[in-house]
């Protein structure tokens, strides 16, 4: 498949699964802080996430979450591989950074960066 139609296909997927499934928000107030994050460009689109994770992580993601933990934006993302196995990734959302990955089998490795 060309890589431009995936990257389509992948992002009405991604907006598909956040209609049915929204990402989880501890507070009230915690979407309004998110989304003021994301237009003043503090943190990634979750789109640019999952190309990056996509590249060193293939497999179909089936949750996301988007917290603020100790004055920092995290995406945890699970992710079910294409082997089978079940991972846990926590992704820094302000500069799509690897924090920590928990599963079977795995061997943490860098995200891809975006190129400018």
């Amino acid at each position: 498949m060309r890589s431009g139609l995936r990257h389509l296909l992948l992002a009405i997927a991604v907006l598909l699964s956040l209609a049915l499934f929204p990402p989880s928000f501890a507070g009230d107030g915690d979407h309004d802080r998110a989304r003021d994050a994301l237009e003043a460009g503090k943190i990634l689109p979750l789109p640019t996430i999952i190309t990056q994770l996509e590249q060193t992580y293939p497999g179909q993601i089936v949750e996301v979450e988007l917290e603020y933990d100790d004055d920092m934006w995290i995406y945890e993302i699970k992710l079910l591989r294409t082997e089978g196995t079940l991972v846990k990734i926590e992704i820094d959302a302000s500069d799509g950074t690897l924090l920590s990955i928990k599963g079977r089998d795995v061997t943490p490795g860098p995200l891809p960066q975006e190129r400018p």
